[in-house]
């Protein structure tokens, strides 16, 4: 079925899911699941056992996971997690469609959860395909003005490749990088994971293959958000 969404919002079921009365059960959950990874216990198996103790919907399930990691994981991620001072005149390489999707989401109303490592993440999903929606030229520009704010030196986009009408997003971003005088580049490549992972400068993703493994990493998503997004509907477990 083609995906006909005009906007990268909240799943009809989310007012009830996340609902304030449902973050206790949701936090518990959270802190058993980080629990079994910080004393090495599979991931698949342990959110399984999580969700099946807390009673959770597959919805539940896929926000702790994306909130969770092991003590030591976390650790890991904030001894090389940088701050604004670190990108002035520098470059920022931009996992792509991590940082947009997750500020189309919260443009979009969508649940923006903040990980125990401080990335905040969305719980949207592409399938192998980008739609644009209405929130991605305006998330775009909110990018745009965040990164000159911080005085990165060039913003250099990463794409998947064998994502449905990426080229068509990196003509969007290069046109508005020409309109607005932009310093960016876009790179459409099999997969931005590696080349990302391997950098030597600093990275903006929330993607934990990546975390676990890049140089530096920048909290973009998150700076945007908090900036420029007071309306975001962030669900804190």
């Amino acid at each position: 079925m083609p995906d006909r969404r005009n906007h990268r919002g909240p799943h009809p079921d989310d007012e009830s899911l996340f609902a304030r009365n449902e973050w206790p059960v949701l936090r518990g959950a959270v802190a058993d699941y980080g629990w079994l990874l910080s004393h090495g216990y599979a991931h698949g198996s342990s959110l399984k056992l999580v969700g099946d103790r807390y009673g959770l919907v597959s919805r539940q399930r896929t926000a702790v996971g994306r909130c969770t990691c092991s003590d030591a994981d976390r650790a890991s991620r904030q001894e090389r997690r940088v701050g604004a001072e670190a990108l002035i005149g520098r470059p920022l390489w931009l996992d792509g469609y991590n940082v947009l999707t997750t500020i189309e989401a919260a443009l979009a109303g969508g649940v923006i959860l903040p990980g125990c490592d401080g990335a905040y993440r969305d719980m949207a999903s592409m399938h192998g395909s980008f739609r644009k929606v209405e929130e991605t030229r305006p998330a775009i520009e909110l990018i745009a003005k965040v990164t000159a704010s911080l005085r990165v030196e060039e913003s250099v986009w990463y794409l998947d490749r064998p994502v449905s009408n990426s080229g068509r997003l990196k003509t969007i971003l290069e046109d508005l990088a020409a309109e607005h005088g932009r310093q960016w580049r876009v790179e459409l490549v099999p997969d931005p994971d590696p080349v990302l992972a391997e950098a030597e400068h600093v990275v903006a993703t929330a993607d934990s293959a990546i975390l676990d493994r890049c140089k530096a990493w920048f909290n973009l998503a998150r700076e945007v958000v908090d900036r420029e997004i007071p309306s975001a509907r962030i669900v804190d477990l």
